[in-house]
């Protein structure tokens, strides 16, 4: 007989918000499967590969918000979700980990799929349960359901993040014939209000007299969702202060003319960063991490530097070394309280004004080196961002498809919103992040990877959920091309077998057994004809190979440091 409890899981999650779940076959998560399945209110997708199937979810909590539960079964299955779970960690992704288990006596036993899975994601779970193993006393019932309830409200208090759930399973894992299957109407379910993570009176009067000392504020958002009233409330200090709004492309926030956006092209000259006009004495930063090593490295070197950090709860980053206050409350209340009354507060216009003079030399030597280079990955990844339609999402893969469109940018775009794995920064899960979160929206989702990042997260497309909306830009360059523009790797004579990874494998045997439309450019002529139908939304999922040279990719790439370094200055 299946316990009650382990089939009340499904109604619990149910009952507090869930409604996609993302489940690997097996046979000890045989119940939680059923349970799950059977469950009316739930969308339960089936994934093989954990790894994927993990990522999918991410992907899917990604875009809804809401908590997405995993389901897989005993053994190696539960470490397959390793690398999405730390990735939700850093990037305070919902999602809830539900492991099927052997029961404790059999752990070490050498009985098959045993491994001691007990919080076997360590620090990257916000925290990890174990499920009661029986649950036949009502205090056991009791103790199984208040876990739950626990459990979802961590998943789901700021900040968000996965936690996990082992359960330890005997059988029978299946109900007989006759057996009654049906979930509790009665399930206990324990609510947390959210908190307002509001500032005291005096906490704000002492913010606004220590701003009326500094004279150069920079302000720097991190990876974000789209957020327009946040937007607004930033601009309106910045109009009121004089300070500078610089965002990474993965903030979502820049806009052309608001934002400086052109940063990670023009602090690559790096004779500005001593520059004294630029170097600001105050630092404002809220939300996760930034793409531009660039920005980075500059933040880094500014050692008089105050920091401010503004975010609700959880643990804060000293990123750039310099962190000075950890402000608790949310971003659009601190940028709307901190204008209040705040007049006559001027930064310096020259700091303003060189910020914003480079942002334009930053736009006019990436643009003009563009229409004048050769073909390229990064003249194919430029004219990839400047056709996104309208409204879309799009999903960058790690390794040089993100540095590239970071130093592009999305200013001038219409509602592109744009996601990336930047909690970890791996190429492991970029597809299947892509997948979940074409399963989650109407819109029309792009992912721009490279060829290690797409054969090494193959089995994304290995399931029966294709979606339409998805289209996929793989830049082929038959290696690892990021370790050709490092100088470390690139001197040494182990570069093409050791780091480069040689391959010759393309995406169009994947594209085809998957069910993808298969597009191939080799040049500028060919990829220019078949760009403009690659968007169209009623053309199914699509696969655009765009095959490169990674020497070639070098020279071009190296030829734009070069006029970097010398056409940007003042």
């Amino acid at each position: 007989m299946i316990l009650q409890s382990v089939i009340d899981i499904a109604e619990i999650c149910a009952r507090k918000g869930v409604q996609d779940v993302v489940l690997s076959p097996g046979s000890r998560c045989a119940p939680l499967t059923l349970a799950f399945a059977r469950h009316p209110q739930l969308r339960v997708r089936t994934v093989p590969d954990e790894r994927s199937a993990a990522f999918i979810g991410l992907g899917i909590a990604q875009q809804t918000g809401r908590p997405v539960v995993l389901v897989c079964t005993s053994g190696t299955a539960a470490y397959n979700y390793a690398p999405a779970v730390a990735e939700a960690f850093y990037q305070n992704i919902p999602l809830l980990v539900l492991t099927a288990d052997r029961p404790p006596e059999w752990i070490d036993q050498l009985d098959g799929q045993t491994i001691r899975q007990s919080h076997i994601y360590g620090g990257h779970v916000k925290r990890s349960y174990d499920f009661p193993v029986e649950t036949k006393h009502d205090d056991a019932q009791w103790y199984a359901t208040r876990l739950l309830n626990e459990a979802l409200n961590e998943v789901m208090s700021f900040p968000q993040g996965p936690v996990q759930v082992n359960i330890p399973l005997r059988e029978p894992f299946y109900p007989e014939e006759g057996e009654e299957f049906a979930f509790s109407s009665n399930v206990k379910i324990i609510e947390e209000l959210p908190s307002g993570y509001g500032l005291t009176n005096n906490a704000w009067k002492q913010l606004k007299n220590e701003l009326k000392q500094y004279r150069k504020v920079l302000v720097v958002a991190g990876q974000g969702k789209r957020d327009e009233a946040l937007h607004e409330e930033i601009v309106r200090f910045c109009r009121a202060t004089g300070a500078v709004f610089v965002t990474d492309t993965i903030s979502n926030q820049q806009v052309a003319g608001e934002t400086i956006s052109f940063h990670d092209v023009f602090l690559g000259a790096k004779h500005l960063h001593a520059s004294e006009t630029l170097q600001p004495d105050l630092l404002i930063t809220f939300h996760k991490s930034l793409i531009s090593k660039n920005l980075k490295l500059y933040l880094r070197k500014q050692k008089g530097m105050h920091h401010w950090h503004v975010q609700p709860a959880g643990m804060v980053a000293d990123t750039f070394q310099a962190l000075t206050r950890i402000i608790r409350t949310t971003p659009q209340d601190f940028f709307r309280s901190i204008t209040v009354g705040e007049e006559g507060l001027q930064v310096s216009p020259a700091f303003t004004n060189a910020w914003f003079e480079l942002d334009a030399q930053g736009k006019s030597v990436l643009e003009s080196f563009q229409e004048n280079s050769p073909f390229s990955e990064f003249k194919v990844c430029h004219r990839v961002l400047r056709s996104l339609p309208a409204n879309s999402l799009l999903h960058l893969a790690n390794s040089m498809s993100v540095r590239y469109a970071n130093l592009i940018g999305v200013a001038g775009l219409n509602s592109v919103e744009v996601f990336a794995n930047r909690g970890t920064s791996g190429i492991d899960g970029s597809t299947s992040t892509a997948v979940g979160s074409a399963l989650s929206t109407d819109k029309l989702v792009t992912l721009l990877t490279g060829d290690m990042a797409f054969l090494y997260d193959r089995n994304a497309l290995w399931h029966n959920y294709l979606p339409q909306n998805l289209r996929i830009v793989v830049l082929n360059n038959h290696g690892g091309g990021i370790f050709r523009m490092i100088e470390g790797p690139r001197s040494q004579p182990e570069l093409r077998p050791f780091f480069e990874t040689d391959q010759r494998q393309t995406a169009q045997k994947t594209a085809e057994d998957m069910g993808l439309t298969y597009l191939k450019a080799t040049d500028e002529a060919s990829f220019a004809e078949l760009l403009p139908s690659f968007f169209d939304p009623a053309a199914g999922p699509l696969l655009l190979e765009v095959e490169t040279d990674s020497a070639r990719n070098y020279e071009v790439f190296a030829s734009y440091r070069e006029q970097v370094a010398a056409r940007i200055g003042f």
